[in-house]
Order: structure tokens, then sequence, then C-alpha cells
């Protein structure tokens, strides 16, 4: 079973930060990134590989996909291009949501839906807060208290 984290926090906490450094890892370099604009990761600065309609490969190795309307549906696509050899070969996937999502209708598709079910499982949630203005978020804005109570 392939592992995904979830990759969550509110606006401007860093998420796509860590990200960004992490993908720069080589123990990272087979790993299937889903996001909601490729841009958001910085991918001007990576060299990419092959790149099709939905998917960007970079050298690193890393696979960058927009998620579509459906996770699922996303995931199970990917799954099956990997298995065809349409697209390389990952260990990990990292599904970084948006600033404003509530990350549990995520986990509860990753644990429940048929179309991935028993080749996906989640990995674990990683929660980012910003360090600086973090509690006044927490204290505003209900969505960032079920981001962190997720992890």
């Amino acid at each position: 079973m392939i592992p995904v984290a979830v990759l969550t926090g509110f606006l401007g906490s860093g998420k796509t930060t860590l990200l960004a450094h992490l993908l720069r890892r080589p123990e990272f370099s087979r790993t299937a990134v889903l996001i909601n604009e490729f841009g958001e990761i910085g991918l001007d600065h990576e060299l990419v590989e092959t790149s099709d309609d939905s998917f960007v490969e970079l050298q690193t190795g890393c696979l960058c996909c927009k998620i579509r309307n459906d996770l699922a549906e996303t995931l199970a696509d990917m799954l099956r291009r990997r298995d065809r050899g349409a697209l390389p070969q990952f260990d990990r996937v990292v599904v970084e949501t948006s600033g404003l999502a509530d990350p549990a209708p995520i986990l509860q598709t990753l644990m429940t839906d048929l179309r991935i079910a028993g080749r996906l499982v989640l990995g674990g949630v990683v929660t980012t807060v910003d360090a600086v203005n973090g509690s006044d978020t927490l204290d505003r804005e209900e969505i960032s208290v079920k981001q962190v109570a997720l992890a």
C-alpha cells in the first residue's frame, strides 16, 4: 500500500514552503504530489522533465498533479497511469490542501472510497501553523482549529 500524507494549514502558514523544501531532498524523489495549482510550489524554479495536461514530472523525480473536482478519481487515475507505465513509479503521495480547506473530508475519502481502497493508506496528517500569527489565527478562524485538531 502506498502511504498518503495530507499537508494542511491555514493560509500563509508555510505549507508550500515546507513542501518545496521536502521535494528537493533525495528521499522524496519518488513522491507524487497533489496540489491545487502547479505555481503554488514554485515549479518555475525547478526544471520540468515532462508534462501533460494534468501531470508534471520534475527532474528531482517528483510527480506533481493538480487536484481536479474529485480527489478519489484523481488518485485512481494517477494509479492507473502509473500501473501502465504512463507515469513514473512513486512510493508515497502528498496531498497539499487549500489553506481554507477542512481536511476531514479528504481523510474520509482516503479511508473509505472504494476506487482507491487497498492501494492507498493514510500515512499521516501534517499541519503547519504560522509561528507569529498562529495564536490569533486559531482564535479567529474555526477552520484552522479543525486543521490542527486532525494532525
